[in-house]
């Protein structure tokens, strides 16, 4: 049965309209993305069929236009849609923070971060630049390494800070395998680059290890 024909209360815009975006799930999202399905599949089951094959909305946010295009019914102008979307988050998220105290909000900061770097297929190293007020000066990818490492230089975090005037920092890097915890190798990088900018009287207010659905806080664990 198409979705125009299922009752008005369950259709995906509609209820959208009627009870806000968050009533919906990713799925229900999707399929207001989609606008329509294919032959024999409504958009909704079509949106199902994307989040089993990608393994979770941001695998789906993360594909290259290569793995998009070979689902039936998908082609570059709807990728090019969905990267638009995507970076418009990051850009809303980002303005967000560069007007409000990001200690004030952190979930803010995990949902950027998570949007930026979860899915990506090899390792890289963000830096979250601050003023005084902990407000977002700039966001730069300082580092990218392999599918388990990234070789991050104390002295290049430090000079990037020094060029932003930042007066905090805020690290993060993503585990590929999904594996959140921090390794023994993520708390003895922390402690190194927290004293390096320690040297230069900047603070690190917090290290995130983020994955598809986490981003696990040095800060928040007591440990920074």
């Amino acid at each position: 049965m198409s979705i125009a024909n299922w009752p008005e209360a369950e259709r995906p815009r509609e209820k959208l309209l009627a009870r806000g975006a968050a009533a919906l799930s990713d799925s229900e999202l999707l399929a207001i993305f989609l606008r329509t399905g294919m032959r024999g599949q409504s958009a909704v089951e079509m949106a199902r069929q994307l989040m089993l094959d990608f393994g979770s909305l941001s695998g789906l946010l993360n594909a290259s236009l290569e793995e998009f295009q070979a689902r039936r019914g998908l082609g570059a102008a709807k990728y090019a849609q969905l990267m638009a979307s995507k970076e418009l988050a990051q850009r809303a998220l980002a303005e967000n923070m560069s007007l409000t105290d990001v200690l004030h909000n952190p979930r803010q900061v995990r949902d950027f971060l998570r949007l930026a770097i979860a899915g990506k297929d090899v390792e890289v190293f963000v830096a979250v630049f601050l003023t005084a007020q902990n407000r977002v000066i700039a966001v730069e990818e300082l580092f990218r390494g392999t599918l388990t490492e990234t070789r991050v230089y104390p002295r290049e975090l430090v000079r990037r800070a020094l060029a932003n005037n930042a007066a905090a920092v805020i690290i993060a890097h993503n585990h590929p395998s999904g594996v959140c915890e921090p390794s023994a190798a993520d708390h003895s990088l922390t402690k190194t680059l927290k004293a390096a900018l320690l040297l230069v009287d900047i603070r690190l207010l917090d290290h995130f290890v983020v994955t598809g659905r986490h981003a696990e806080s040095f800060a928040e664990r007591g440990w920074l």
